[in-house]
């Protein structure tokens, strides 16, 4: 007798839960959730690392009398935080995997066709057919594949279609962490031997303290997303989402473990385009449509 996973694995091969031009709308519609919470938190990620940006330019770059010391560094962080930003954005405004709200109906069940023995399951809070894997969000208000986590640091669930961005974003933060740290340490010496006479164009105590606070800042952001990032890795690598890790539920999918797992997550074999938070980006006229829980753009 098959397990119920199969059998509606074999339902959704039969009759997709989503029609093709219902998935050709959710992959072009941009989706925003309206938690205060979570707006808030994005909003002091994004101040976070504009003051990162600050002061590094503007305090220990800008002032430096090595040209190429200021040049080379400063491509190099501006060039991170630009993909750290963007990785912040897309995996905010990309729809994680929701599955369509409210069509467990009477009439849909009939026009599955199911057989004597075949098992579906319907979410009692949104009201939807409930696809392998997936997990309802009381924040999204929506069933979401693959499910990993809600994330209010990003205002968006980690799923299916954004888990990829989750991960560049995370690497990309502790990347400029990182450097933003080195920088400081190598201003705090460089300042030391000239008594902050010549490093800076702000004041001695302006400068020590704008610098204590982005050491502060770049080494709490490197602990937490070199964290993320590897238990995102791990959880791509053994094709297992947090939920399901912690719930210690039993596979019932055939799992894709390691380099299978990463290329389903990024999409195709290993490459640059992994690393591009832009890639399948369209540009087209955002078009806001107003609804019930949360705001949906439609591109």
């Amino acid at each position: 007798m098959q397990s119920s996973g199969h059998r509606l694995r074999d339902v959704e091969q039969h009759q997709p839960l989503l029609s093709g031009g219902e998935e050709e709308v959710a992959a072009s519609r941009v989706w925003f959730i309206q938690d205060s919470c979570g707006m808030v938190c994005a909003f002091v990620t994004w101040f976070l690392v504009m003051y990162a940006e600050f002061v590094v330019n503007f305090v220990m770059l800008l002032p430096s009398k090595s040209f190429w010391y200021s040049l080379i560094n400063g491509v190099a962080f501006n060039f991170l935080a630009v993909l750290a930003l963007t990785s912040h954005l897309r995996t905010m405004l990309t729809d994680p995997g929701a599955v369509p709200k409210g069509n467990a109906t009477k009439e849909y069940m009939e026009s599955l066709q199911l057989k004597p023995g075949e098992v579906i399951y319907k979410c009692p809070k949104c009201c939807s057919i409930k696809p392998e894997r997936a997990h309802h969000c009381s924040i999204c208000k929506r069933c979401i594949r693959k499910m990993d986590h809600h994330c209010p640091w990003v205002n968006n669930c980690v799923g299916e279609n954004n888990q990829r961005f989750f991960v560049l974003f995370t690497m990309y933060i502790a990347s400029i962490s990182l450097h933003a740290l080195c920088l400081s340490g190598f201003h705090f010496f460089t300042c030391i031997k000239v008594q902050w006479n010549e490093c800076s164009d702000f004041s001695p105590p302006v400068a020590v303290m704008l610098l204590i606070f982005l050491c502060l800042e770049a080494l709490l952001f490197l602990t937490f997303t070199a964290v993320m990032f590897g238990t995102q890795i791990h959880s791509i690598c053994n094709d297992e989402t947090e939920i399901e890790r912690l719930k210690n539920e039993k596979p019932t999918w055939e799992r894709r473990v390691r380099w299978e797992g990463m290329k389903a997550v990024f999409g195709g074999p290993p490459s640059l385009l992994w690393f591009n938070p832009f890639a399948g980006l369209r540009l087209q006229v955002l078009m806001v449509r107003a609804r019930k829980n949360g705001a949906e753009f439609s591109v």
